[in-house]
């Protein structure tokens, strides 16, 4: 028996003109949320609508073009910090995507406050891009990186996170929801248990964003960092919310125009944040982009889209589990839209070809993922990610062409 559906996706597949075409002569059922999500109309619109219009270099400008970018700009801003539940707009600072913003907060911030001994706390569910940069800054100031494990099921062990917190632990960086396994961490506990030894915490919300309603104040975490393309918007274009006081006192990511404000031949000045780590002429469209993507999502409403998913991924776990030879991983229950999972001995890149030919669109690989992946005892997974256009149609379809992929290998 089918459950009620919580959105009415078909209507919502309507405003997605991407996912009206056929590939290889079959309906595209797109299942690859978790890399890149699609753009609704009203975002290719708002892009048109500026690039038409209103295009300008924005701040400096006094002519009427300038005034309307720089309008269109900064109102973007105004409404990434409602999205995120930010009381400061000067908190939310534009960068390409999360993974910028980590490396931004990991040479702006970490150059200062890490140092030789020091260390710095992640875990086995992060993506590289939560991981690669914190051991550029290790190697570079002698600081030590240590990991919390994840139990069969794919949750951290919340146990051994007190073992590791120390009086030397300067940073705790986790991911918000799992790229990989759908795991949803308990970041409000994770920032207490950091709160006590006096550990920052960064967390990589670029799988949450998309999904969960926000309110980093509510987090209380210290750095927030998520990407437009996840979320139904642009490509290139992420933030990095940041506490005020830390954003203060960090210096400058990049340099050169709009971040200054005098420069002499042997000293500059800078502006106060967030312009201060915005050099040169920003992704002014993207920004715009992305402000429509998220006025999008909200007037459907994050938790109905969270909720939605969760249903789809459980349909799919029970829909899954007769498949011969099907292997899921991460939680059975409380995940996110996210499917990892094996099916027998066949490699994952031959389940995604075989899927392709159906119209299927999955991703194949490591993910991003190889520390998880050794945990896991697997080189790569095939990954089923969902989002707010899916419907259990299109898990039928996941499930008939897991078959086919059965039988063509038969």
């Amino acid at each position: 028996m089918r459950g009620k559906v919580n959105l009415d996706v078909a209507a919502i597949r309507r405003d997605f003109p991407i996912l009206a075409q056929e590939v290889k002569g079959n309906r595209l059922v797109y299942l690859d949320n978790a890399a890149s999500a699609q753009r609704p109309r009203a975002v290719l619109e708002a892009l048109n609508r500026y690039y038409e219009r209103d295009h300008a270099n924005v701040h400096r400008g006094i002519h009427e073009l300038s005034s309307r970018a720089t309008r269109a700009y900064e109102g973007a801003r105004e409404t990434v910090a409602r999205f995120i539940g930010a009381g400061d707009v000067g908190e939310v600072v534009f960068v390409r995507g999360t993974t910028e913003a980590i490396n931004l907060v990991a040479s702006a911030w970490g150059s200062y406050a890490i140092g030789e001994g020091d260390e710095i706390l992640l875990t086995l569910l992060e993506h590289h891009s939560n991981i690669v940069p914190w051991q550029l800054l290790a190697r570079r100031v002698g600081a030590q990186l240590k990991f919390v494990d994840i139990d069969d099921e794919g949750r951290l062990r919340m146990e051994q996170l007190e073992g590791l917190l120390t009086e030397r632990t300067r940073l705790v960086a986790v991911t918000h929801v799992s790229n990989g396994l759908g795991t949803i961490n308990p970041v409000g506990e994770i920032v207490t248990a950091a709160r006590r030894v006096g550990a920052r915490v960064l967390v990589d919300g670029a799988q949450a964003a998309p999904h969960l309603p926000l309110d980093v104040k509510a987090l209380d975490c210290d750095f927030y960092a998520f990407s437009g393309h996840k979320m139904c918007g642009p490509t290139g274009i992420g933030v990095l919310w940041a506490r005020r006081e830390l954003l203060e006192e960090m210096d400058p990511y990049q340099g050169g125009g709009e971040m200054i404000e005098l420069v002499e031949l042997d000293r500059s000045t800078y502006k106060a944040p967030p312009h201060k780590y915005e050099a040169g002429t920003p992704n002014i469209a993207d920004a715009v982009g992305l402000a429509a993507a998220i006025d999008y999502l909200t007037d459907i409403g994050l938790d109905r889209i969270g909720a939605h998913e969760h249903e789809l991924v459980a349909y799919a776990l029970e829909r899954a589990a007769s498949i011969p030879g099907f292997r899921a991983f991460g939680p059975g229950r409380g995940r996110a839209g996210v499917l990892s999972f094996e099916l027998g001995d066949l490699h994952p890149h031959d389940v995604a070809q075989v899927l392709n030919d159906r119209g299927i669109a999955v991703r194949a690989g490591h993910h991003c993922n190889q520390p998880l992946m050794r945990r896991l005892g697997v080189t790569a997974t095939t990954r089923a990610s969902f989002y707010l256009y899916n419907d259990r149609d299109d898990v039928d379809a996941l499930c008939d062409g897991l078959r086919a992929v059965i039988e063509f290998f038969s």
